[in-house]
């Protein structure tokens, strides 16, 4: 695991930030520049990296990222170098719950949450969320975990075990299920909704 660099991944507004909290609170070291502060939208922080956005032409960041965790959006993901191992915990939520936060945060920023309704933009990410999971089931260098949002609310303790397991053992999981907040879960449908 000193080599393998962990990342946490998924749609905006999915719940990478919670997860990078859980990772912190378990002992894990965790790659961020704090340029983002905490907002409404995020008041425990947002865990970015903005080295990571420049993957694709500047991925000097990946040397010093050995046994880290760092987060990323999905669409980052192909731009990783291929000479490196990733345990990629990929985060799902309900694209409804997911738009409606998105538009939520960009109204509060006084900013344009584009030209597609909806119902289209869930289209678009259900497509591009689908060939993402295509893409990484065919990468030998990529370990995956998918973690549903509802999940890490209603049954913490079981996702911090399978994180625990998946990441090699000795975080301290105690501190890890105490980090989830459903004080912050704003934008949610009912529990019959399905997830991405």
């Amino acid at each position: 695991m000193r080599d393998t660099i962990t990342v946490v991944s998924g749609l905006p507004r999915s719940g990478t930030s919670m997860m990078m909290q859980m990772l912190d609170a378990g002992g894990m070291p965790v790659l961020t520049d704090h340029v983002r502060e905490p907002d409404e939208d995020n008041p425990k922080g947002y865990y970015e990296f903005e080295a990571v956005k420049r993957s694709a032409t500047d991925p000097s960041w990946v040397k010093d990222a050995g046994g880290k965790v760092v987060k990323m959006v999905y669409r980052l993901l192909y731009d990783l170098p291929k000479d490196r191992s990733y345990k990629v915990i990929f985060r799902k939520r309900d694209l409804a719950e997911v738009i409606q936060s998105q538009e939520v945060m960009l109204d509060r920023l006084g900013q344009s949450s584009g030209s597609l309704d909806d119902e289209r933009l869930a289209q678009v990410y259900a497509r591009q969320l689908a060939e993402a999971r295509e893409w990484l089931g065919s990468q030998s260098n990529f370990d995956v975990l998918y973690v549903d949002y509802h999940d890490v609310l209603h049954n913490t303790a079981e996702v911090v075990q399978s994180l625990n397991g998946f990441l090699g053992g000795g975080l301290d999981t105690e501190a890890m299920r105490r980090v989830p907040d459903a004080g912050l879960y704003r934008q949610r449908r009912s529990a019959e909704a399905t997830t991405s």
